[in-house]
């Protein structure tokens, strides 16, 4: 159950880019003080956590609603995530500073750019592969844990941006974004496997 904590907690680390949201919450907040930075970071963390732990619990009833595979999930969430990655790796922006404290908490912060599509995908996923209660309960503390530590960097923002400057965040986004693109093969490959029966 220990690999099963570290491997979700960082799969979903890696998969909720925190480098990538440091960047666009920092230049989202490039005009707020540390105090309120802090309070932002709060929200975010907040918002995070419950769509994440909705998508991880309920994930599995909308597979029955709409009559979808997982395998047939896998493949497509996999590819969204992979798209999301060469976002990354280019460094495209994804934000522009000058929007309001109450609104950048919640959109665009929290979703889309720290729960998009790719991060939905891959949490539907993971909801519906684990079957067991103890499975399922390992992998919520694992989460929970992913979602705080993120939380943490965000709340720590201001002392990151003096140590890494602008060119160490953007080559930690870029690395990140290899990390995500690797996952993202990684589940389009489980899911063509199983969906053409080759699995073992």
């Amino acid at each position: 159950m220990i690999a099963l904590f570290v491997n979700v907690y960082l799969k979903m680390f890696v998969i909720l880019t925190p480098f990538f949201v440091l960047s666009a919450f920092l230049s989202l907040t490039a005009q707020c003080s540390r105090g309120e930075r802090q309070r932002i970071a709060v929200k975010v963390t907040a918002a995070v956590g419950v769509l994440c732990f909705s998508l991880y619990l309920f994930g599995r009833y909308l597979f029955d609603l709409f009559g979808i595979t997982l395998d047939a999930f896998r493949i497509g969430a996999g590819a969204v995530l992979f798209l999301s990655a060469i976002s990354m790796i280019q460094g495209k922006a994804a934000v522009s500073p000058g929007r309001d404290e109450e609104d950048v908490a919640v959109v665009p912060l929290a979703i889309p750019i720290t729960v998009g599509p790719g991060t939905i995908g891959a949490l539907l996923v993971m909801g519906a592969g684990l079957t067991t209660l103890t499975e399922r309960g390992v992998a919520s503390l694992a989460l929970l844990c992913a979602v705080l530590t993120v939380g943490g960097v965000l709340a720590a923002a201001s002392r990151l941006e003096r140590v890494l400057g602008q060119q160490g965040l953007v080559i930690l986004t870029k690395l990140t974004g290899l990390f995500v693109s690797a996952i993202a093969a990684q589940i389009v490959f489980t899911g063509v496997r199983n969906f053409f029966g080759l699995g073992s």
